[in-house]
């Protein structure tokens, strides 16, 4: 049964209910969603419910009536989301796990893991115990393997997945990996499940051979109510009387398993099909059909792999298909998992090695730009350094590699209005969470060579943004605007143009730092010109205490109503809401995705009930930030 606790209860009421379920024969979970508190209770014995809902703190109590209780949504309606290191498995992401067949070598095992991670791969596989069809055949290098597994996953930063033949092995393989992975041959092999399971490590759990969707979820139950709390499914492919293909992918089974189902869902196309050729299609399908990650067979010799070398792709065919991944992510509504370089401990390290002391904030341009402004409107000037990207796009993935703690992001402009590649930077890196804002007054200054005159100037550079916040008055003095990727870069490069008819618009700072002369200044069209910048940080790295306001992406069913439906629950629960945004969504004509800003109200529950009714009415819905 699943016990739904009210959001008050208080600790020594929580307890008493665990207790009073325990004492019945019932094991006992606590589940913590973003807007609920529940114990899954499951046991071989029945109870009459109206016992449980009687106690104090106790919501409601709903039977789970699938066999599998654990792993049934009944239990628990948010998708599942596990996090093995740096990498997230669940939710809208599509993770990638790359490696070969089989550990063959410590030089083999690094150059494969090497590849992986230059291909866009965030986890590694490799397998340390062999269980092959023919006992002549290659079966591994045990213990040796998974040491050289190991260190390849610690020089690459990526997480390592191995396969567990053993219940004896269990114990002795959990100092080497991060994750198990039972075998499609050991998928009812109850007494792994169960040792495997007491480990209370991470889990992918391939489906058997000829198994049924019921019987591949009863196997995860095994696991989950031996202990581990973080079980992923894999698709691999079942045996039918088909001979063209090594098995037959049932990629139906997918959104199946979604519906029954909150745990995470992988494919494994490389043993489905058995071959090079189909395996990379069927990646893609197993994208499409709504897998969150897919685990691929990759060697750097595949012509001389001793395991499966035909179904193993070249580093090359790996790299091709992440980028096919990487662009059909958005169409599916999903974003590529992505690893960052180094923990945070190192990144800390790294930061105050190469600043002085003082940890980095990136942002987009060169020194002077109004968002390196904003920076040291954020933070104070002896604690960080201000570190130069060429993109905002450079700026996410600083942040993701663990570059720099915080990047610093333009949002919107009072005049312009929004910067409409960072709210697509936010939805498409669902690891960056939004940590604070700044708004910074904008003056934007014609800038020259020395000694030039307002009459001289013919051309004007700056980024689009400032020169249609100063179009009246180029319109004005006849000057042709000219893009350019930075303000504060057009100021820098005035030197390189050699021509006094150049000018550019930039900040104060900046004319001063590359030693021009203001012609003109403050000929912005309104005055009243504010720019507010997003403080952006890897999601596990954000604490703020007392958020003043919050920021979702939501998408809605294409009927009528289905946007208001979901604006009125803001309405109906006293938020109020700031900013509105729409973007289409790519690889869906006339399809949009919405961008929202509410207040916090200093009651919070009132705020996670409005969550709560906005995920019902939502197709997806997913909070940027609280700051």
């Amino acid at each position: 049964m699943v016990v739904v606790l009210e959001n008050n209860i208080s600790d020594s009421d929580k307890e008493i209910i665990r207790h009073f379920l325990e004492t019945k024969g019932f094991k006992v979970r606590e589940i913590v969603g973003e807007n609920d508190t529940i114990f899954g209770a499951v046991g071989s014995v029945s109870i009459d419910k109206r016992e449980v809902e009687l106690l104090k703190g106790v919501e409601k109590v709903v039977p789970i009536h699938k066999p599998y209780k654990l792993a049934s949504r009944e239990l628990k309606k948010e998708d599942t989301v596990i996090s093995i290191g740096p990498v997230k498995i669940g939710g809208n992401r599509i993770v990638v796990i790359a490696g070969p067949c089989a550990v063959e070598s410590r030089e083999q095992i690094i150059a494969s893991a090497l590849a992986a991670k230059e291909a866009g791969a965030v986890m590694l596989r490799g397998g340390a115990f062999k269980p092959r069809t023919s006992p002549y055949s290659f079966q591994g290098l045990g213990r040796e393997g998974l040491e050289y597994l190991r260190e390849a996953g610690d020089l690459t930063g990526m997480p390592v997945v191995t396969e567990v033949v053993a219940p004896g092995d269990a114990l002795m393989m959990k100092d080497y990996i991060d994750v198990y992975q039972i075998g499609a041959r050991n998928m009812q092999n109850f007494e792994l499940l169960k040792t495997v399971g007491s480990m209370g490590m991470p889990v992918i759990l391939k489906r058997g051979l000829s198994a049924t969707i019921e019987e591949w979820l009863m196997a995860a139950e095994y696991l989950l109510a031996s202990g581990t709390e973080d079980v992923i499914l894999c698709e691999r492919g079942i045996r039918t009387y088909e001979p063209y293909t090594r098995n037959t992918l049932d990629l139906s089974a997918i959104p199946v398993i979604k519906k029954l189902s909150h745990l995470p869902v992988i494919v494994d196309p490389s043993h489905a099909t058995g071959i090079r050729d189909k395996v990379s299609p069927m990646a893609l399908a197993g994208a499409a059909a709504g897998a969150n990650g897919l685990i691929i067979e990759m060697h750097t010799d595949p012509d001389h792999a001793m395991s499966d070398g035909p179904q193993s792709l070249y580093p090359e065919q790996l790299e091709k298909l992440i980028c096919d991944i990487e662009a059909l992510a958005p169409v599916l509504g999903k974003e590529m998992a992505r690893l960052p370089h180094i923990n945070e401990k190192e990144a800390i390290e790294k930061n105050l090695a190469s600043g002085e002391g003082k940890l980095k904030v990136a942002f987009q341009g060169q020194p002077g730009a109004y968002s390196e402004k904003a920076v040291m409107l954020s933070f104070h000037d002896d604690e960080v350094s201000a570190l130069p990207c060429d993109t905002f796009k450079n700026v996410f993935d600083s942040v993701l590699k663990g570059d720099v703690r915080w990047g610093v992001v333009p949002i919107e402009n009072s005049l312009a209005g929004s910067i409409l590649e960072n709210y697509d930077l936010l939805s498409l890196n669902p690891d960056i969470r939004i940590a604070g804002e700044v708004k910074v007054r904008i003056r934007h200054n014609l800038i020259g060579r020395k000694g030039v005159d307002l009459k001289d100037i013919k051309k004007v550079y700056s980024h689009p943004q400032a020169l249609a916040q100063c179009a009246e008055f180029l319109k004005k003095h006849n000057i042709e605007p000219v893009p350019y990727y930075d303000t504060a870069g057009a100021v820098a490069d005035l030197d390189r143009f050699e021509d006094p008819s150049c000018a550019a618009i930039g900040s104060a700072e900046s004319a001063d730092l590359y030693g021009m002369s203001i012609v003109r200044e403050g000929i912005e069209t309104n005055p009243n010109n504010y720019t507010r910048f997003f403080i952006i940080m890897r999601e596990e790295l954000v604490a703020v205490e007392k958020p003043q306001k919050a920021s979702f992406i939501l998408t809605v069913s294409d009927e009528p109503g289905a946007l208001t439906s979901c604006l009125s629950v803001f309405s109906d629960h006293k938020l109020n809401m700031t900013k509105l945004e729409s973007r289409p969504i790519h690889g869906k004509p006339w399809s949009y995705k919405f961008y929202i800003d509410v207040q916090m109200p200093e009651d919070k529950p009132q705020y996670e009930a409005a969550l709560s009714a906005i995920k019902e009415k939502a197709v997806d819905f997913r909070v940027l930030g609280e700051y």
